[in-house]
């Protein structure tokens, strides 16, 4: 076989090194492309991850702030308007054993009432706007507590019933203060239209959900608490909270369940 001329075989030679030059190019652009666009993407990553780390800050700085103003509107309640309901029951008080007749005596006692009832509902406010009280572990003592008040002078027999995973758990300020004024309300029917004898408030806590049932053995709804605001305003604030309110049915006497959804 006749070989190929010296020059083809260089001309071969030329073009196929000219070739892989060419190729090893064309490879070495893909590879700093590829390298450029990793690059980038790291980049926008940490870019991305510094923007997500100031919204986060941005946030924790808001609830702090939302935390000092809680505090400050708690402390100055407790040092203005606390102060000065209790200086209205007092004044009332001593005109009450100061004033001889009793023309006055009725409207003397309406004011000391107003007082003390004022005085509770500040107290509840003080409570619900303390940061230091988003637990269940708080929520639980202050609701059973205020229960215990309200009927410690009635023939009801209340019972408390609790099945808690955590006390630490975080329960927020509005969930907080819905559940207790839902649990308030529930109570108050209890006393004044149930005519039972026992009621039992039982507490659930699970990985997903904080659960309250008011139960009592008394004579059921009647058509002036369904046709009342009481049902009303009980779901309007679980629904304020993205949670549940449910009228159990049951033979004898009220049912009521209340769920809150952890993160919902």
């Amino acid at each position: 076989m006749k070989e190929l001329p010296h020059e083809m075989k260089l001309t071969y030679i030329i073009a196929i090194v000219i070739m892989l030059v060419f190729v090893g190019f064309i490879i070495m652009v893909v590879l700093v492309y590829n390298k450029k666009q990793l690059i980038q993407q790291q980049e926008n990553q940490i870019k991305e991850a510094e923007f997500q780390n100031q919204l986060l800050q941005k946030e924790l700085e808001r609830q702090k702030a939302i935390q000092i103003e809680r505090e400050r509107i708690s402390r100055d309640m407790h040092d203005d308007l606390g102060a000065g309901i209790s200086a209205i029951k007092l004044q009332a008080e001593f005109l009450k054993y100061k004033i001889p007749m009793n023309t006055y005596s009725e409207d003397i006692e309406a004011i000391i009432a107003t007082s003390e009832d004022m005085n509770v509902a500040m107290r509840e406010i003080l409570w619900s706007l303390n940061s230091q009280n988003d637990t269940i572990g708080n929520f639980l003592n202050y609701t059973i507590g205020y229960v215990e008040r309200f009927l410690d002078k009635t023939d009801i027999n209340i019972q408390f019933d609790s099945k808690i995973l955590d006390n630490e758990t975080n329960l927020p300020v509005k969930a907080r203060r819905n559940l207790f004024l839902v649990v308030k309300e529930a109570v108050h029917n209890v006393y004044k239209h149930s005519k039972a004898k026992n009621s039992n408030i039982r507490f659930e806590q699970t990985t997903t959900y904080f659960k309250i049932d008011v139960i009592d053995d008394g004579l059921g709804f009647s058509k002036e608490i369904i046709k009342g605001n009481g049902l009303t305003n009980m779901e309007l604030r679980m629904q304020a909270i993205q949670g549940v309110f449910v009228v159990v049915p049951t033979e004898t006497g009220t049912h009521l369940s209340f769920q809150y959804t952890f993160n919902a």
